[in-house]
């Protein structure tokens, strides 16, 4: 900080834009004992001058006459600096205006930020860089020049990917897949199981909406293969060896239930394990896992893929009871300040017409459910699928294996 004395503050005067006149309107303001606010929209102030390698007519260094002004401004005690920020409304009258600011959203934490850049260096998303006129590129996570002032580092986040807004879970497909792109498979990974555990499940039995939204269409290209990338990082964390899961300490009082072992409770017990509660889930079936175990054929998804998801989520801390039916719920809202009830959907819908009910007339996903608890019903010769969906196409595919024509 400044260490001499400023002069007693008359009024405050707001200065918008940060480029080498309103630094320089900025310091002559504030040696003069205004106190003075200085806004600019861009991450750093220097503004156009900063890009310039000489200046006209003397061929002075552009950056040798700016670079004190900026390092003046950002140490003036009368000067409060404004980056990544923007006048929404100003409104009274000369003399008294009130003025509303917004403020973006930097995406770092400035208390934490020290300007190294070792997350520039580490961050795979790689834009067009403004400073340069585009002619270059720079890192997603980036500050506009070496000499910046603040020394911040600054997220310009855009919206959100096609591929990750068509996500039912929300992952960050577009980051992993330029994670795999580096060969940076484990950071991949991580990034996926950040928004979904179930990663090397869903990069098998998933219906992928995420390619159906992906750019690539608009170049007349096919989608980027995301399932088939997220199954390939999970394949080879497993060849290669997957990282450990180390419980998570208890740090909260309350205790959570959460009836039901399928995808969406087990999901919930990891992420309310990770926030500090002690979380115990109930399942009625002998093992968990829900429609991915019971629902899912094993050619499709195997067991031990299954398997070893959920050890990933019973390692966090997460108590599992099998083979338990809930049926007081009242007493178990007395035990849990708070119950999630993920009971699933395991019962089909019926078509309402006549003869549903005859013998050799079952659902799909009561045939299913039969196959993935070991058994081989017996369907007959020939079998008749209604229906052209995922479940159908697995009831077909499961009776042909039995031996039937379907």
């Amino acid at each position: 900080m400044n260490s001499q004395p400023q002069k007693e503050v008359i009024g405050s005067v707001l200065v918008v834009g940060g480029g080498i006149a309103g630094i320089q309107s900025a310091l002559d303001l504030a040696d003069s004992g205004y106190r003075v606010h200085l806004v600019e929209s861009s991450p750093a102030i220097g503004g156009t001058m900063a890009q310039l390698d000489k200046t006209f007519p003397t061929n002075d260094c552009s950056m040798c006459i700016l670079s004190p002004k900026v390092v003046e401004c950002a140490r003036h005690l009368n000067i409060n600096l404004m980056t990544w920020s923007e006048v929404d409304k100003v409104e009274g009258e000369a003399g008294h205006f009130s003025v509303r600011i917004r403020h973006k959203a930097r995406m770092v934490n400035p208390e934490r930020c020290t300007g190294c850049g070792d997350c520039a260096k580490a961050c795979p998303i790689k834009v067009p860089n403004e400073f340069d006129e585009k002619l270059g590129q720079r890192a997603a996570i980036y500050r506009p020049y070496p000499q910046a002032v603040p020394n911040l580092f600054t997220i310009d986040k855009r919206g959100t990917s096609p591929c990750k807004a068509a996500c039912p879970a929300g992952t960050s497909a577009q980051g992993y897949i330029a994670l795999i792109a580096e060969g940076r498979y484990a950071e991949a990974l991580e990034l996926s199981r950040k928004a979904n555990p179930f990663s090397a499940i869903c990069g098998r039995v998933c219906y992928h909406p995420c390619e159906t939204a992906c750019n690539r269409q608009l170049l007349g290209e096919p989608p980027v293969a995301i399932a088939s990338l997220k199954r390939f990082m999970a394949d080879w964390a497993v060849e290669h060896g997957d990282s450990t899961v180390e419980a998570v300490p208890v740090t909260r009082s309350e205790k959570v239930a959460v009836v039901g072992a399928g995808p969406a409770g087990l999901t919930a017990a990891a992420d309310l394990t990770r926030l500090g509660y002690a979380v115990t889930v109930y399942e009625s079936q002998p093992k968990p896992g829900g429609m991915l175990r019971y629902g899912i054929p094993d050619y499709r998804l195997p067991q031990e893929v299954l398997d070893a998801e959920i050890k990933r989520i019973t390692d966090l801390g997460v108590t599992l009871h099998t083979s338990t039916r809930i049926t007081d719920l009242d007493g178990l809202q007395r035990e849990y300040p708070a119950v999630l009830l993920s009971i699933g959907a395991h019962y089909a819908p019926l078509m309402r017409i006549p003869g549903e009910n005859l013998a050799g007339v079952t659902s799909a996903i009561d045939f299913l459910r039969r196959i993935n608890q070991g058994e081989r019903p017996q369907v007959g010769q020939k079998v008749v699928v209604v229906g052209g969906g995922n479940t159908a196409v697995d009831a077909a595919r499961c009776a042909r294996r039995l031996g039937a024509e379907v």
